[in-house]
């Protein structure tokens, strides 16, 4: 096992740098940082090449990639155009989405599999048959139309919660912000579970649990459902990035400031070093979250060993 992560932690390596100067390359792509700093006026000429030659623009590109690295690794993300440090907005920031996104992660898991083995165990009939045209609408309608109806129907007709969330909103104020993030990804994680279920279900070691006579729910726990969530974990794993870098519209309608409103302000106002800075962890968990994804392989299924 160890030998196993510690090669795991070398394979992310190339897939840091890689992946890193790929954004990198796009963001700086998009535009003239020095020219969207100043918006519709046209900056003095000596001004402007000043403020490239201290942000390094007047470089080639990789040149400019290896200095930026390099302060990464001292702990500088650089600075915003309006002379915040990157670090302190992503103080700012992280804490709460972080918050948003375990909100969302548990209602996904914890409603979402449920949901998944009652479907997958009454396969083919009408409760089943509900539940796959229920997932099928949440995924189908856009997430700004169920954020803005939920947030319409249950902050501002019925007032059972806050419609917009403050900067230190508490777990429970974000409730309602991650049932919306959630939503999508809950029904995929039910069809997922549900499929799993399904196909498993019928497999000889759940018929050999049977008729040694366990109990029902024994072989759904410790048998059933613990081989049939590897997708599930796969998916889950993937989706905690996504969710932490998705989560604009979600963060835009209930006007909260985390990583989503960051990297809209940055795009927005082409503040490369906000969007680099912030993309740049967001593959850091990435590539820690499929890791533990795989390590997580070996609890949940006996015949996979890491030599």
């Amino acid at each position: 096992m160890g030998r196993y992560v510690i090669r795991r932690l070398l394979q992310m390596i190339p897939v840091f740098i890689g992946s890193t100067f790929l954004i990198f390359f796009m963001v700086y792509a998009l535009g003239d940082p020095v020219a969207a700093l100043f918006g519709d006026k046209a900056p003095d000429p000596a001004t402007a090449a000043r403020i490239r030659k201290d942000l390094h623009l007047d470089q080639p590109l990789w040149r400019q990639y290896l200095l930026y690295m390099g302060a990464i690794f001292q702990g500088d993300f650089g600075t915003a155009f309006n002379g915040q440090k990157v670090t302190e907005l992503m103080a700012s920031a992280f804490p709460v989405t972080l918050r948003l996104t375990l909100v969302a992660i548990v209602i996904e898991i914890v409603i979402g599999i449920t949901l998944g083995v009652i479907s997958g165990l009454k396969r083919g009939r009408p409760l089943d048959t509900g539940l796959l045209v229920l997932t099928l609408v949440v995924i189908s309608v856009p997430t700004f139309v169920s954020g803005y109806l939920l947030q319409f129907l249950l902050g501002v007709k019925w007032g059972w919660v806050r419609p917009s969330v403050p900067a230190d909103a508490r777990i429970d104020e974000l409730i309602l912000p991650g049932v919306v993030l959630a939503l999508v990804s809950l029904a995929y994680v039910t069809r997922l579970s549900r499929t799993s279920i399904a196909e498993n279900v019928r497999a000889d070691y759940v018929r050999t649990a049977i008729a040694k006579g366990l109990p029902r729910h024994r072989v759904i726990t410790r048998h059933l459902l613990r081989n049939s969530l590897i997708p599930v974990v796969t998916f889950i794993g993937a989706d905690i990035g996504s969710l932490m870098g998705g989560a604009i519209v979600t963060e835009r309608i209930f006007n909260i400031h985390g990583v989503g409103y960051q990297l809209y302000q940055g795009i927005l106002r082409n503040n490369a070093p906000t969007v680099v800075g912030f993309v740049t962890i967001l593959v850091i968990v990435f590539l820690v979250a499929n890791l533990l994804v795989d390590l997580l392989y070996a609890v949940l299924d006996p015949r996979i060993r890491y030599a």
